[in-house]
């Protein structure tokens, strides 16, 4: 199998929360390129003051993320996930990915994508694969093309356990960073009413009323382009977000305007050491009243206090 490699490469002042995100995206570590502080670090580790001259050539403005992904981790998602937090993040970027293009990677990546078991009712089920039995559990039809959220990443099971946990019949659903579709569709299938969704990402937009379609869920699902400051109106009954850490603190400035007194908020795409950071930037009306984690990713789910 070939494996991916992805290059990220972003200004040095960017480097830092572009090497988060990218984090996000696999479970084994990625390689970071920053000449910026070159003399100083080698004077403080090595304390000589000669460098090769290729390494004095390397420019200082720029660094680079490397990432390694294998077929079977499928490395569209990670390009459409890194490309849609950084733009969320205002950071410019150029994205070189290494062995197939993107198309190439998504195609060769649906062999290993089988249908996936989420929590006690749901089964994610590829659109590709017939070859399933649903064992009584409610069968999600997904075809993520380019969008993030398959349900391969931890960030996103989680946040659909947290669904299936606290959507009830007749729920007014926001699902902020929409991706794919999967989480709004997810809780029109467990019996929410209504979902709307929201993605800076027009492809992912498209992407999430394809697969509303798919599931027979078109006509209770509002997919809209663009940021949630300008788009979303009104009060929902549970909001997610499964988006970064950065994100989601930038998010909770505005955020109780779309609550009602009961409404849950969802938050998912948060690495424990950045738990600390998203808890000091929620409102102070919100407390957290559940939390799911797995393999150092958290989602919490928070509400109004007393509530």
């Amino acid at each position: 199998m070939d494996w991916t490699e992805i290059i990220v490469e972003v200004s040095t002042p960017d480097i830092d929360t572009a090497g988060n995100i990218a984090q996000m995206t696999v479970p084994y570590g990625i390689y970071i390129e920053d000449y910026s502080m070159l003399e100083d670090e080698v004077m403080e580790i090595a304390k000589i003051d000669m460098i090769d001259e290729e390494l004095l050539k390397q420019d200082r403005t720029k660094g680079r993320i490397h990432i390694y992904i294998s077929p079977a981790d499928n490395p569209a998602e990670a390009v459409s996930f890194i490309r849609e937090r950084l733009d969320a993040q205002g950071i410019s970027y150029n994205i070189i990915a290494d062995k197939c293009d993107v198309e190439g990677c998504l195609e060769n990546w649906k062999k290993y994508f089988n249908p996936i078991k989420v929590g006690e009712k749901l089964l994610i089920r590829p659109v590709w694969r017939d070859d399933y039995d649903p064992e009584g559990r409610i069968v999600l039809n997904l075809e993520p093309g380019l969008a993030f959220g398959s349900g391969t990443h931890e960030t996103t099971r989680l946040c659909l356990e947290a669904l299936e946990k606290y959507t009830f019949k007749g729920a007014r659903i926001l699902d902020v960073g929409c991706g794919s579709g999967i989480l709004s569709v997810a809780a029109l299938l467990l019996g929410a009413d209504s979902a709307t969704g929201i993605d800076i990402d027009e492809l992912a937009v498209k992407s999430s009323r394809e697969n509303a379609e798919r599931n027979n869920v078109a006509d209770r699902y509002t997919g809209i382009h663009g940021n949630l400051a300008e788009k979303a109106q009104g009060k929902y009954d549970i909001i997610t977000a499964n988006i970064v850490a950065d994100a989601i603190i930038m998010l909770s400035g505005d955020i109780e305007k779309f609550m009602d007194e009961n409404t849950v908020y969802i938050m998912s795409g948060i690495i424990d050491v950045r738990l600390d950071d998203v808890l000091a930037g929620l409102p102070e009306s919100l407390e957290i009243i559940d939390r799911y984690e797995e393999k150092g990713w958290l989602c919490l789910a928070a509400k109004k206090k007393g509530k």
